[in-house]
């Protein structure tokens, strides 16, 4: 996803004039062509993430249309009363991206996992929280966010995640998609996660229990249209994936929902998240989501013991 984002900015930037990337240090080869077409609208700001938010506000208010792109936690909480203040309070018109969300630095520690990235900027005001589960979906997003005004938070996963749609699903901030029709259980996904509930989805099948695999491209804005038709399906339960920690995110998001619209009768709910604590445990994003309960087996497991 990284490589796609580098690529489609590039190719935003030779359209739009006003495009300004920054980065935190990181990926500099990467945005070589981009450097090489506008050096002048390419800063690096260094391990200094409250000071890119606070000169990205700045080039906002004077007109520019500046990304900004670094490791999702260095983003977020680092810089967080940079993003409350200098960017959501202006409304300004930033586009924050952090690459190698939830355990996609899994090697490294709780110092780059970001597991509570959505519940902090959702509690911040007026800033659209947008997770693409593949690099296609996040193409359509970039591409649409220099439609709208205000700021805009994506998080994006590292390399390598498969692609997961196809040119029937029509994708867009705010919409979720059924990638994979079912009828017995639904499970709503947000980011590259959802490749795990598609395998587990498949491997279901050989026993006849049918899972519905839906992917939510955001949590803010929320596809409430989507979930009022799921309401009547009959599904026997809802489930929620997500590589982000149980409190504050996609799950808790539906779950505030569904109390809100007065369905907690109607809809039975089980997230899948991570745990609230700090993983200590080191190994790679596979290895972490089997040790979190949140990949395909984990799913399976969950389901058939029902």
């Amino acid at each position: 996803m990284r490589s796609l984002f580098a690529n489609q900015i590039t190719s935003l930037a030779k359209v739009n004039k006003n495009i300004v990337l920054l980065s935190g240090d990181i990926g500099n080869r990467m945005f070589d062509d981009f450097k090489d077409f506008a050096p002048d609208r390419y800063i690096n700001c260094g391990i200094a993430e409250a000071n890119m938010m606070s000169v990205a506000a700045g080039l906002s208010l004077c007109g520019l249309r500046p990304f900004i792109y670094t490791i999702t936690p260095f983003i977020t909480t680092r810089c967080l009363e940079q993003v409350k203040i200098g960017v959501a309070y202006h409304n300004s018109n930033v586009v924050i991206v952090g690459t190698g969300s939830g355990l996609s630095y899994g090697e490294l520690g709780p110092t780059h996992h970001s597991l509570e990235d959505i519940a902090i900027m959702r509690s911040i005001p007026d800033i659209r929280i947008l997770a693409p589960a593949d690099s296609q979906e996040l193409k359509s997003q970039l591409l649409e966010t220099l439609s709208l005004k205000g700021p805009t938070y994506i998080r994006i996963g590292k390399k390598g995640e498969p692609n997961l749609f196809n040119d029937k699903n029509e994708l867009g901030i705010g919409r979720a998609n059924l990638i994979c029709k079912g009828t017995d259980y639904i499970i709503f996904c947000i980011g590259p996660i959802a490749n795990e509930a598609l395998i587990a989805s498949n491997k279901l099948k050989s026993a006849g229990i049918s899972l519905a695999v839906v992917t939510m491209s955001s949590v803010r804005p929320l596809d409430k249209c989507f979930l009022e038709k799921m309401i009547n399906k009959g599904f026997k339960k809802w489930f929620t994936l997500e590589e982000h920690g149980i409190i504050g995110g996609l799950g808790s998001t539906i779950l505030e929902w569904i109390s809100d619209e007065n369905y907690n009768k109607v809809v039975d709910l089980k997230r899948f998240g991570a745990p609230d604590k700090f993983i200590h445990k080191l190994g790679n994003q596979s290895y972490l989501r089997k040790q979190l309960k949140l990949d395909a087996q984990s799913i399976i497991d969950f389901i058939t013991q029902k």
